[in-house]
């Protein structure tokens, strides 16, 4: 799959982050970053794949509306749960997604030190968490911001700006490339009204 190879270029190699998982929580911030919630932008946090050491260093903010719910209801191959999610992105906080794609945790506060990180100007405390959080372990932070942009997050680093409509442009074009094939004179139907 042509994501799948601009996943392995984006993200480093000492990772070793189920690329699959990674695209899902791609996909899914862009349709929170483009589509919002109940008329407005939101913004939220996924940290994919560590999920042990990332839960070491951050906190609920809430009681954890995810806690005892069984893994096969939380995964984020799982449209059901990609709705919740959605849902539940209009809560402050971070998503913990394991590696194979069960999300442990929502609306987590992430405590890590922002040391030797360096941001553009004009990301915020959001940014800073999820690049911090990857800086101190092998998760990767993906970050929905309010201004409808998506940004991935690797070793302390931002590795790429998506912008919604263009992610899904690109799709859509691959479709539309594929079925370029050269029609005969003979499978062509003109449709018109009758004089």
């Amino acid at each position: 799959m042509k994501d799948s190879r601009i996943l392995c270029e984006v993200c480093t190699d000492k990772r070793g982050v189920n690329l699959k998982t990674l695209e899902q929580a791609i996909v899914l911030g862009i349709e929170i970053a483009r589509e919002g919630r109940e008329g407005r932008k939101i913004g939220t946090i996924f940290m994919v794949s560590d999920h042990e050491k990332v839960m070491g260093i951050s906190q609920s903010l809430i009681l954890d509306p995810l806690f005892g719910h069984p893994d096969e209801m939380k995964s984020i191959f799982d449209p059901n749960m990609r709705e919740t999610i959605k849902e539940l992105a209009q809560l402050d906080g971070a998503f913990v997604i394991a590696d194979d794609g069960i999300t442990i945790s929502a609306c987590r506060y992430l405590n890590a030190l922002s040391d030797g990180i360096s941001l553009p100007l004009g990301l915020g405390a959001r940014h800073m968490a999820a690049a911090a959080v990857s800086a101190s372990t092998n998760a990767i932070g993906v970050v929905v911001s309010e201004s409808s942009i998506v940004r991935v997050f690797d070793d302390g680093v931002l590795i790429s700006e998506l912008i919604p409509e263009l992610w899904l442009f690109r799709k859509y074009s691959r479709r539309f490339s594929q079925a370029s094939e050269q029609p005969e004179a003979s499978s062509i139907v003109v449709a018109g009204v009758d004089e």
